[in-house]
């Protein structure tokens, strides 16, 4: 089968030169007869389509009438079109009429010398390169990957092109401060709450945090007072934190003579879902107590009117943002950002000295610089192609019937949802999101970012474009003609067994029970005693099971039920999860 899926592969360029090129995907792409050359599931290891699903996927196949065909090809062939109109990034002669962001310049400027190069790394400028990753991008990023030469300034102790970096970071986001991160919004979180919070101190946090506040806990010593968040059964879907029961979180500790050392929220959530960070903010700042935002999926929040306000905007002390995501730094390229008096900025440093690498990528930091410089020349427009076509996809899918699309109604106590993660619910088909995405790649080459027991998530960016949005709502279309039927047969979807984070109790702190010892025990045996692994199921990197919880037979059940839909469960010493780790008593 002849392949006929597309990419754009960007070469590229720190240099003088930009370009860019359409490349043949290697990899099983669409076939002529709209199916992917390979047959097996592609994201979730150990996923396979049930045997019912297998059936009518082979029946429909045989059944596609020579119009769908067509209409399949003829999106499937727009790909093959793709023009300057649809990337964001500047052409290469655009790009010399400005000046270049300042570590983007001082890199460019050392990968041109002429040097007899005799340091790290071991590729010296790409003369050394490995040959079979030269072939898929090219010798020019070797040429880029540069250690910390003088003149490229110390991540550490910042005094020039760096320096220089953050500080526009700062100006743009709305800082007081800046750090750039190579160890993603992972390394953030460490240091926040690490520079926040010392061994013993408790820290407010919602228990639908992402896995790395759990390890931040780890490292710093803190206690965790959770707050279980909002929680959607028809979605299966928890959203964020309320002001209320930040409020009432405080108080309980006040009346056991303590007080938070750091409220910790998480907006916007991986499906968007905002929590009210001004009204959080303002009750901390009334205690005296800093706001750490996990904002890894909210960078771009603020530059647009329809998008909601970040998080410094609103008054948060600490912002972690993942600059990769939604924006167009390097994947693993983050920001910290400090606002306020509340958090020492010097503790936030030796935190960073101790969590970073001591020898970062600069292609990591100057992505981070470009990817400011891009916003920068137009932060309150850049976004209006991707809003458009985000309302426009909420439009049309809510024409289509059996789908329903997360708006506010589900999550009425929260101000917004990001508008540019669309989350889609399937379960009226009698799909699972696993299913229904699995649908949705195969026949459409369609790539979502989430998927769930109940929905699908898609994140819109400066790179969604029309052809890709046209193939999606085909795809979606497709969905209700041919598995509507099946719900009226066959209830395919369980309806959710309840909330897995109600009824937590903790027995040891999370780093006690890292480090006590454990034994293995059955599934049965585990429950009521304390957990000694995480088991977290990823994407969303949310964890199920926290050292130092007490093993419930809610979260232990939803464990086994999102591991039977096909979702990767990790962290756990059995990944068949037929045993489970627990801490000794």
């Amino acid at each position: 089968m002849v392949s006929a899926f597309l990419d754009v592969h960007l070469c590229l360029s720190l240099g003088n030169k930009g370009s860019f090129r359409l490349c043949r995907r290697s990899e099983a792409g669409i076939s002529q007869d709209g199916i992917t050359d390979q047959q097996s599931p592609r994201r979730l290891i150990g996923w396979r389509p049930s045997q019912h699903l297998g059936r009518h996927l082979a029946k429909e196949t045989h059944t596609l009438d020579q119009g769908k065909k067509k209409a399949s090809m003829s999106l499937i062939e727009n790909c093959r079109s793709v023009t300057k109109d649809d990337i964001v990034i500047p052409d290469s002669s655009a790009v010399q009429q400005h000046k270049l962001p300042p570590l983007v310049s001082a890199l460019k400027a050392s990968a041109e010398e002429n040097a007899a190069s005799f340091h790290f790394p071991g590729h010296n400028r790409g003369r050394a390169a490995p040959s079979s990753l030269t072939q898929l991008i090219g010798v020019r990023p070797f040429l880029h990957d540069l250690p910390e030469l003088p003149e490229l300034d110390n991540l550490f102790a910042p005094e020039g092109p760096i320096l220089d970096a953050q500080k526009e970071a700062a100006k743009l986001f709305g800082a007081f401060e800046t750090w750039f991160l190579v160890g993603g919004s992972t390394c953030g979180i460490h240091a926040a709450v690490m520079a926040t919070c010392s061994p013993g101190e408790t820290l407010i946090l919602p228990r639908n945090c992402h896995i790395s506040a759990t390890s931040a806990m780890v490292l710093s010593g803190a206690l965790p007072k959770y707050i279980s968040p909002a929680y959607n059964f028809d979605w299966d879907i928890a959203g964020g934190i309320t002001p209320s029961q930040v409020e009432k979180a405080i108080k309980e500790l006040e009346m056991e003579g303590q007080k938070a050392a750091a409220v910790f929220v998480t907006s916007p959530t991986y499906h968007g879902i905002c929590s009210d960070v001004g009204s959080i903010s303002q009750l901390c700042h009334s205690h005296e107590i800093p706001v750490i935002v996990d904002e890894a999926h909210g960078a771009h929040l603020g530059f647009h009117p329809q998008l909601p306000r970040s998080a410094l905007h609103q008054g948060a002390d600490l912002a972690v943002q993942s600059t990769h995501k939604v924006l167009c730094s390097l994947t693993q390229s983050s920001m910290l950002h400090v606002s306020g008096n509340l958090v020492d900025r010097e503790r936030i440093c030796r935190c960073l000295q101790n969590l970073q690498s001591t020898s970062p990528s600069y292609l990591l930091l100057a992505s981070l610089d470009a990817t400011r410089a891009q916003i920068s020349e137009n932060p309150k427009n850049i976004f209006n192609k991707a809003i458009e076509l985000a309302v426009e996809v909420k439009t049309r899918i809510n024409k289509i019937r059996e789908l329903s699309v997360l708006d506010l109604p589900s999550f009425s106590d929260f101000p917004a949802i990001d508008p540019l993660r669309i989350t889609i619910g399937v379960w009226q088909l009698g799909l699972s999101g696993f299913e229904a995405d699995e649908i949705l790649y195969r026949k459409y080459g369609v790539v979502s970012e989430l998927t769930g027991t109940r929905s699908i998530t898609f994140a819109f960016n400066l790179g969604t474009c029309r052809e890709h949005v046209d193939r999606l709502i085909s795809g979606l279309e497709h969905l209700p003609e041919t598995f509507l039927p099946i719900q009226r047969i066959e209830d395919r979807v369980d309806d959710g067994c309840g909330a897995p984070f109600d009824g937590i109790t903790m027995s040891l702190s999370p780093r006690d029970a890292f480090f006590a010892s454990k034994r293995k025990v059955s599934v049965k045996d585990s429950l009521g005693k304390t957990c000694g692994e995480l088991i977290c199921p990823y994407p969303p990197g949310i964890p199920l099971l926290i050292p130092g919880e007490v093993i419930t037979e809610r979260a232990m059940a939803y464990l086994l039920q999102v591991r039977s839909k096909g979702i990767v469960v990790s962290g756990a010493a059995d990944p068949s999860l037929s045993t489970i780790v627990v801490c000794k008593p």
